[in-house]
C-alpha cells in the first residue's frame, strides 16, 4: 500500500509547476503555458483526492497549500526574478513551521 504522502507530494508538485505556468499563459493567451496550467491543476486535484482517502481534510489541505506556497515563492524568485523582503522570508519560515508541527506531533496527520 502507498504512503499517502506520495499522492501529495505528487499533487504539491504539480500545483507548482502549473501555478509557476499561469504567469506565463498571460491571461490564458500563450498556448503551450496555458495547457500546463491546466493539465497540472487537473494531475493536482486528482491526486490530492486520493489524498483525501486516508488523510483529513484540513490537514491534507494545509499541508498541499503550506508548502505549495512556499515552493511558489522560491519559483517566483527563480524563475521570475521576484524578490522577497524579510517579512516576506520570516512568514514562508512560519508556514513551513506550521507545516512540520501538523506532521509530527498531530495524530490526524494519517501517518
Amino acid at each position: 500500500m502507498t504512503s499517502p504522502h506520495v499522492p501529495l507530494a505528487i499533487a504539491i508538485v504539480a500545483e507548482v509547476i502549473a501555478t509557476t505556468a499561469l504567469k506565463a499563459a498571460d491571461g490564458f493567451t500563450r498556448l503551450g503555458p496555458s495547457v500546463l496550467v491546466v493539465l497540472g491543476y487537473l494531475i493536482a486535484f486528482y491526486c490530492l483526492s486520493l489524498t483525501l482517502k486516508t488523510v483529513p481534510t484540513g490537514v491534507a489541505y494545509a499541508i498541499w497549500s503550506g508548502v505549495g506556497v512556499v515552493l511558489i515563492s522560491l519559483m517566483g524568485w527563480i524563475v521570475h526574478k521576484q524578490a522577497l523582503d524579510l517579512p516576506a522570508m520570516l512568514g514562508l519560515g512560519l508556514i513551513v513551521a506550521g507545516v512540520i508541527v501538523v506532521n509530527v506531533f498531530s495524530r490526524t496527520a494519517g501517518h
